[in-house]
Parts: structure tokens; C-alpha cells; sequence
């Protein structure tokens, strides 16, 4: 006789499986549709309620800041994140996606230093303290993380000189700050667009708590975001869509030593 939870009760459970089981292709695109919406509703924010662009130190050069770290530090850090996801990754060499992966990480950091480079030339040349609000701390923690995570990814598993037991050691401590640093992302976009309309819709015709069409609008750029990072955290963490050899010995090899 079988036990309960045997292979009897395992195929019970299996067509609900295989019903969750989405391809993860189409989520791809997806997703890819998704942070497109992302940036441009940030990019539509910043031109049509918040004045346009501009890099002279006024309040137009302060919107590339949302837009620049949402782009950077959501969006392409996501697509970096599920790089090694991709079906195609799964064989041949692996040093296109290292690179890929790496590479799109270094652009995601250079987007999100212009942006801090954005709100501090800003508040610099209007005399607006820096480093006051909890969105501040979150964002430049997130920040030095990601400089921390990036450096030590590059010298773990890019560098010829790390040895496979530091590499073998270092690769669950690298995904789970990938992961970390995304969520601190997410929670500082989300608290610089709250504070952002409690600092400009105050004390005038269009008071943020009257929910003024601008509200709707950046309220609702604050859910995509949020849903954005929730379902990059909901594919890295599942199963299926994990490399089969996510922990041979071989997945673990330095870029400059992999073979071309």
C-alpha cells in the first residue's frame, strides 16, 4: 500500500501543476511590455505634470532623476537579473550571458549615478538639504549595495584568480543580495514618488489628498513598479525556470578563463 503523499498523491497534484506552469517566454514579453509602461508613464509624469527635462541644475534637470532610476535600477537591473533564466543560456558557452548579465548591471549603475547626480546638483543649487528623508537613506543604501554586489561579483566570477571553493561559497550570497538590492530599489522608487507628490501637491488647486488627475497618475506608475518587481522576484525564485546546472561545477568558471 502507498502512502498518502507517494507517487499516487504526486500525480493528483500534477495537472495543477503543469496548469501554473506558464512558458516563461511569454512572460518574458510580458514583462518586457511591462517595464516599457513603467518608463514611459515615469517619462509622461516628468513632461506633461512636472515640466520637461533639463540639465542646468533646475527643477527639470530633478526629473531625470525618477526616470533615470526607474529605467536603471528597476528595469534593466530586472532584465539582468533573469538573464540566466532565458532557455538559451541553458547550453553552449556561457560567456555571452556573463557578459550580457554583467554588462547590463554596469549599465543599469551608470543610469543610477546620473540620476543621484540629478537630485544632487538639484538640491545643491536651490540650497535643499540632502540625505534627510527615509526615501534618501533607502536610495543611496540601495546604491552602495549594488556598487558592493557588482565589484564582488566581478572579481568572484569574472576574475581569473578566484578559486572555485571562494566562487561555490560567494554564488548564494550573490543571488540573494541580487535579489535584495532589487526590492530596496522597488521600495525607494515607490517612496520617492509619494514624496515627490506630497512635496508638489500641497497648499494649492491641486491638493494631493483632493486625488488630483497627477495622483492618479503617479499612484498608478507606483503599482506598476511594484508589480514590475514582483513578478522578476516571483520568476527568479521559481524552479522550473532555473539553469539545470545552475550548480556544476562548470556554471562556475571565471569569464576570463571560459573557454571561446
Amino acid at each position: 500500500m502507498e502512502a498518502p503523499g507517494g507517487a499516487e498523491g504526486a500525480r493528483c497534484h500534477h495537472p495543477a501543476v503543469e496548469m501554473l506552469d506558464v512558458p516563461f517566454l511569454p512572460f518574458c514579453l510580458l514583462l518586457g511590455l511591462l517595464g516599457f509602461v513603467c518608463v514611459a508613464f515615469v517619462s509622461a509624469w516628468c513632461q506633461y505634470w512636472r515640466g520637461g527635462f533639463a540639465w542646468d541644475g533646475s527643477a527639470q534637470m530633478f526629473n531625470w532623476h525618477p526616470v533615470l532610476m526607474v529605467t536603471g535600477m528597476v528595469v534593466l537591473y530586472g532584465a539582468a537579473s533573469l538573464v540566466y533564466r532565458l532557455p538559451a543560456s541553458w547550453s553552449g558557452p556561457k560567456l555571452p550571458w556573463k557578459v550580457l548579465h554583467s554588462s547590463l548591471a554596469l549599465a543599469a549603475f551608470t543610469l543610477a549615478v546620473l540620476g543621484l547626480v540629478a537630485v544632487f546638483r538639484f538640491h545643491n543649487d536651490h540650497g535643499t538639504p540632502n540625505m534627510y528623508s527615509l526615501h534618501s537613506w533607502l536610495g543611496l543604501a540601495t546604491i552602495l549595495l549594488f556598487s558592493c554586489q557588482w565589484l564582488a561579483g566581478f572579481s568572484a566570477f569574472l576574475l581569473p584568480w578566484a578559486p572555485a571553493w571562494l566562487r561555490g561559497l560567494y554564488k548564494p550570497i550573490h543571488v540573494f543580495f541580487g535579489s535584495t538590492i532589487l526590492l530596496l530599489a522597488v521600495a525607494s522608487c515607490v517612496s520617492g514618488i509619494n514624496e515627490k507628490l506630497f512635496f508638489s501637491l500641497k497648499n494649492g488647486t491641486a491638493q494631493y489628498k483632493l486625488l488630483p488627475a497627477e495622483a492618479v497618475f503617479a499612484n498608478t506608475l507606483g503599482l506598476l513598479i511594484l508589480l514590475f518587481g514582483l513578478l522578476v522576484l516571483g520568476a527568479l525564485a521559481r524552479p522550473s525556470w532555473k539553469r539545470p546546472d545552475a550548480d556544476s561545477p562548470d556554471s562556475r568558471q571565471p569569464l576570463l578563463a571560459a573557454e571561446r
